[in-house]
């Protein structure tokens, strides 16, 4: 039996097998999220906080609460709890290595450039795109477009404002040029404004129907699919791909190999992909 502290505002019963199994069943019908046994005490932490906050009793309680809301706050709330929103500038920095030698050449006579970050959290990774490029292509329009299936991560992402620690693995020359410093004396650091302009952030569901105006050259969508199971992924890689352009480059998370899954995407690199070029009369590979 768990200890309860006294002063513990609205005393909640620990969570039970079948309350664990219904609130897993819910994730992963509503977001995709593949929760599984062994996760019972991740569950009990990050959703007690709301069943407080809603002045429940129970797990059970909560979970008719979810379903019985019909804006839809409580389960984005749940989802926001429930979803790990682990990032940082330059992470997995091989991918930017490879944007920058490997397709910017193939970007470069465009006059204008669009690039999604499928799973942007927090903004780090959008950030980073956005200086790689407007590096590397400093007279192309430029628009980023960032979706999450957390509100609160998105908030975050718009909002652009980081501590200096997490800006740390950032190049000096990049501060300099594409960061505002703030505060004092703990300093922080906020997104330059020119570079605010060419992003935009949508809360988006991937498990769920969704539409572009057109397709991108370049797609994002890392250590999300690790989250789903075989089913999902391949109905997510399936829809990435629509959006994604002739001859366009997919990025996915190390832990993501799409090895496993059927797709219709050209292996490159661990964890870099192309969509096979057109050409009239069928598909052909890119080279």
């Amino acid at each position: 039996m768990p200890v309860r502290e006294w002063n513990e505002p609205n005393p909640v019963a620990p969570l039970r097998p079948e309350e664990f199994q219904r609130i897993c069943d819910l994730a992963k019908r509503t977001f995709g999220l593949d929760l599984r046994s062994g996760k019972e005490e991740l569950v009990s932490a990050r959703l007690r906080r709301l069943v407080q906050r809603g002045g429940l009793q129970s797990f059970e309680q909560y979970y008719r609460h979810v379903l019985e809301d019909k804006t839809g706050a409580a389960l984005a709330a749940m989802i926001d709890a429930l979803t790990t929103n682990h990032t940082s500038f330059l992470r997995e920095a091989e991918h930017f290595t490879f944007l920058r030698e490997q397709v910017v050449p193939w970007l470069k006579s465009r006059p204008a450039v669009d690039v999604w970050s499928a799973a942007c959290s927090t903004g780090e990774e959008l950030w980073t795109l956005a200086m790689v490029l407007n590096d590397a292509m400093p007279s192309a329009r430029l628009q980023f477009v960032g979706t999450d299936i957390s509100n609160r991560a998105l908030a975050a992402a718009a909002e652009a404002r980081y501590s200096a620690e997490r800006c740390a693995a950032l190049p000096a020359a990049w501060i300099s040029r594409f960061l505002v410093r703030e505060g004092q004396p703990r300093a922080s650091y906020r997104v330059a404004p020119e570079l605010r302009r060419q992003a935009s952030f949508r809360r988006l569901n991937l498990t769920e129907p969704y539409t572009w105006p057109r397709p991108f050259p370049v797609i994002f969508c890392r250590n999300v699919m690790i989250y789903f199971d075989r089913t999902v992924q391949e109905a997510v890689v399936r829809r990435l791909t629509e959006f994604l352009e002739p001859g366009g480059y997919l990025f996915v998370g190390h832990a993501e190999s799409l090895t496993r899954i059927d797709h219709a995407l050209e292996y490159l690199r661990p964890a870099i992909y192309r969509k096979p070029a057109k050409r009239e009369g069928g598909w052909t590979r890119s080279s």
